[in-house]
């Protein structure tokens, strides 16, 4: 029974996945999330409803496009698969809970603004109006501790807004400003401080090696290394925090 309940969170999961490659294709182009039927990007061939399972169709087509043959971008299977599991470990750490669904929300919102800020240096207003209502949903559910999570909506998006102003707009982009007010209102306060710094140390390191071996520019998006310095924080921030503080205790 437990198995058989994974297997159904991975699904859903995945399903989901394959209405974030809508998102994640039709939003920059600000298409129709809902009326526009998917169809093939090069040949215009509608997809009928054996091509659209999430992962599975891709695989029996051997990754092509059943009008035209051209190649279908891995991106499709891998964000489908990556949101699956993503699920799974949220279900399994959190279960079936209002902070377990919200997570679950959160890390799709998350997903779909990461691979759209990676393409385009640039998060949509939409995604971020999300991950604010999904925050305020989460302080409706933790209205004890409305204060924590209020602190946690302007602490570091109140840090960014300031590098922003002091590198004249250059340091940092108001989409990750307006990304952490929602993300906080999530987290709180230290687990918002603790998804910036997961967030800065792997941009660090990640872009560095990609400036070496891609020679790509300065210029990073960040959007994707706050995704999942949030998520990483959601997860695990709150048992770290606190051996972190027994330790400093001793």
């Amino acid at each position: 029974m437990q198995l058989f309940y994974y297997i159904v969170v991975f699904l859903y999961g995945i399903v989901i996945g394959s209405f974030l490659n809508v998102c994640i294709y039709r939003i920059p182009k600000k298409e129709d999330l809902v009326k526009a039927h998917s169809h093939c990007m090069t040949c215009g061939h509608i997809l009928r409803w054996y091509e659209l399972i999430p992962v599975f169709s891709y695989l029996f087509q051997r990754g092509r496009c059943r009008g035209c043959g051209i190649k279908i971008a891995i991106q499709y299977p891998l964000v489908e698969t990556l949101n699956g599991v993503c699920y799974l470990i949220i279900i399994h750490r959190m279960g079936i809970t209002p902070e377990g669904i919200l997570l679950c929300l959160l890390c799709s919102a998350l997903l779909v603004l990461s691979v759209i800020d990676f393409r385009t240096y640039t998060i949509p207003f939409g995604i971020n109006i999300s991950v604010l209502a999904i925050g305020i949903m989460a302080i409706a559910f933790d209205y004890k501790n409305v204060s924590e999570h209020l602190l946690g909506m302007v602490c570091v998006s109140g840090f960014l807004f300031a590098l922003y102003l002091l590198t004249k707009k250059r340091g940092i982009g108001d989409g990750d400003i307006k990304l952490m007010i929602g993300a906080g209102a999530f987290l709180g306060v230290l687990p918002s401080i603790l998804a910036l710094w997961v967030a800065c140390l792997l941009g660090a390191i990640i872009h560095t090696i990609r400036m070496k071996v891609s020679k790509v520019g300065h210029q990073l998006a960040f959007g994707p290394y706050l995704a999942i310095g949030i998520l990483f924080s959601a997860l695990y921030g709150e048992e770290l925090i606190g051996r972190y503080m027994n330790y400093l205790i001793r």
